[in-house]
């Protein structure tokens, strides 16, 4: 059993047995730093909900979609925010 609860977590507030990489170090992947709402709101610009709908279609882009409602649902499901992570991919490879 630990002492007091500060016994656990590093001098980097990661927990002693934590062995995931800190965020700075992560240089191949191409969502570092980019955020849910940034990512939504690039394909929003680029698409409008409309065409967004008819290439990932999920509920919050094609019924009465907004920008909130739409961030809720992702947040809360890793299968839908995985399409719209691939899409945002797909889109950034092809301005390249």
């Amino acid at each position: 059993m630990l002492p007091s609860g500060d016994a656990d977590v590093d001098g980097q507030g990661q927990a002693a047995g934590d062995t995931s990489a800190p965020a700075a170090e992560q240089p191949n992947n191409p969502l570092h730093g980019v955020t849910l709402k940034a990512m939504l709101e690039e394909l929003i610009d680029r698409y409008g909900f409309e065409e967004l709908g008819a290439r990932i279609q999920i509920r919050c882009f094609t019924h009465d979609p907004s920008l909130s409602s739409s961030l809720k649902f992702l947040r809360r499901t890793k299968w839908a925010r995985q399409l719209v992570e691939e899409l945002f991919l797909q889109q950034r490879r092809a301005q390249r």
